[in-house]
């Protein structure tokens, strides 16, 4: 399993280098992003990343200065910097921090991939990157734990796997394979349990009109709704409303 970080404060280079970089990876790795030197520095100690791409300029805390901190508890990840300066005092202090390579802007999508391919192929020596197998585990359970928090949060919006998945910095396919195996339901599932609870509890309750109820468990389509609270209730909502309050 690989963990990659990307951290870049441009909102199309960094959509650009996901795109490309999401691409070449496994669906059981991970790619988290960030904006700035300090949430790279964060998200390093939290999730521990094998890979980093960081450019140079960053908000709050510059790239290099970043990994300078980086590498007091990740001294064998594999970092890459991008920059649109070539100013030889920045690639010596890179050298000094062992920077894999040292990438000037524009870069080509087939540059970013051939460094990648490479990166991703350097040996990975430092123990913190050769946990065991139930450590691993562990941590896909705190992913996933997470997400839970996340849904239960927000079930009553629009939600799709693909925005809990990005939230918690997990492949989409690979989010929903951990999903089901650790909470033994689908992630559709679990919505729809959370959003019919929660109809349940607004028929019983109040007496807003069940189209109202559909919008404010997240459904936009009243039928719909209707058709999957007969689904799972075997019967009509305006039926459980009837039976609650006799």
């Amino acid at each position: 399993m690989n963990v990659v970080m990307i951290a870049e404060d441009e909102t199309l280079e960094q959509e650009f280098l996901k795109s490309i970089i999401a691409d070449a990876l496994h669906p059981e790795d991970f790619l988290l992003t960030c904006e700035s030197g300090v949430e790279a520095i964060e998200l390093s100690k939290k999730h521990r990343p094998n890979i980093i791409i960081m450019d140079l300029m960053l908000a709050e805390l510059d790239g290099l200065s970043a990994i300078e901190e980086i590498r007091n508890f990740l001294p064998e990840s594999c970092i890459a910097i991008i920059s649109a300066y070539s100013d030889f005092s920045y690639a010596q202090r890179a050298i000094r921090l062992n920077v894999h390579e040292y990438l000037l802007k524009p870069i080509k999508p087939a540059k970013i991939k051939s460094i990648l391919n490479k990166m991703l192929e350097t040996p990975r020596d430092c123990d913190s990157f050769d946990k065991p197998p139930a450590v691993n585990n562990d941590e896909y359970k705190h992913f996933i734990k997470d997400s839970i928090a996340y849904i239960n949060e927000h079930f009553k919006e629009k939600l799709t796997l693909e925005m809990v998945a990005s939230k918690i910095y997990m492949n989409p396919k690979y989010f929903s394979q951990t999903f089901k195996k650790e909470v033994r339901i689908s992630f559709t599932e679990y919505v729809v349990k959370l959003r019919m609870e929660f109809a349940c509890k607004l028929l019983a309750t109040t007496n807003y009109p069940v189209y109202r109820i559909a919008t404010e468990c997240g459904f936009s389509d009243p039928s719909y709704f209707n058709r999957v609270f007969c689904s799972h209730m075997d019967m009509t909502p305006k039926a459980y409303r009837k039976k609650m309050n006799q």
